[in-house]
């Protein structure tokens, strides 16, 4: 019954707010659809405790830098993106272009000024993240990332992709790593929820000017080690590391290449 009674929430407010913030998506400006998204963000996390019995912790946001800053974030859940977005009056995001197949959100996506990438990456991905990212930039916003591209299972992890990294050079932009161990409540787009306390935890921002493998090295560290013990304090196991897992795209070419 909880399971049901979420999930009839998060459709009639992703609905009803989506409805709402396509309109507002025709007039000038981004306040009138970013007000709407903040409510809507809000509205998720109050439903995921209200129905779903998963509540948040927030740590660590004493260490957030002042002014524009990358937040590179583990990817478990799809209500990773509500948790995080609540914490922040103005956010960019990241996201990949398979969020355009629903009706009208593409018009929102593009009015909020996320930055809409194709999810096989590449070249064109590339040149896509930094050109809208530099938008972002320029309007000094904060920007979430996140490194993988892909939801994790709880106790995996993909590899680290690069696209942070040309944010940070290009932009001279600290990087805030963040934990997270919601994947345990809400394994990602599951239907079924497990009630209890998630986490979310703000790191020691990277500073400016590391060269690239450098940088990848300690934003996975960090990133990757602070989950596991999350899962852990959650979970009373013991700290275990996630295990490196091929991304769905490389599987299909691993077995493309097989055939």
């Amino acid at each position: 019954m909880r399971n049901l009674l979420f999930n009839v929430a998060y459709w009639v407010l992703s609905i009803g707010y989506g409805l709402a913030a396509a309109f507002a998506a025709l007039a000038p400006g981004r306040a009138a659809t970013a007000w709407i998204i903040r409510r809507y963000v809000r509205r998720m996390v109050q439903a995921m405790a209200l129905f779903a019995g998963i509540r948040l912790t927030v740590r660590g946001k004493e260490r957030l830098p002042s002014g524009a800053f990358i937040v590179a974030s583990k990817h478990q859940s799809w209500g990773d993106g509500f948790a995080t977005y609540d914490q922040f009056d103005d956010l960019a995001f990241v996201t990949g272009d398979h969020l355009e197949k629903f009706p009208l959100l593409g018009t929102v996506l593009k009015k909020l000024g996320a930055i809409v990438v194709n999810n096989c990456g590449g070249h064109a991905a590339r040149a896509a993240l930094k050109e809208r990212a530099a938008d972002a930039n320029r309007e000094g916003r904060k920007i979430l990332i996140y490194p993988e591209g892909n939801l994790a299972k709880i106790g995996e992890k993909f590899r680290y992709r690069s696209g942070v990294w040309h944010m940070y050079r290009d932009f001279d932009m600290p990087v805030v790593p963040l934990a997270t161990n919601l994947g345990l409540f809400w394994p990602q787009e599951s239907y079924r929820k497990t009630p209890g306390t998630a986490t979310l935890e703000f790191l020691e921002p990277i500073p400016t000017g590391l060269p690239k493998e450098e940088f990848l090295t300690r934003l996975e560290a960090a990133i990757e080690g602070k989950t596991a013990e999350l899962i852990a304090e959650a979970t009373g196991r013991p700290v275990t590391p996630a295990v490196l897992v091929l991304t769905p795209d490389e599987l299909a070419k691993a077995a493309a290449k097989a055939a």
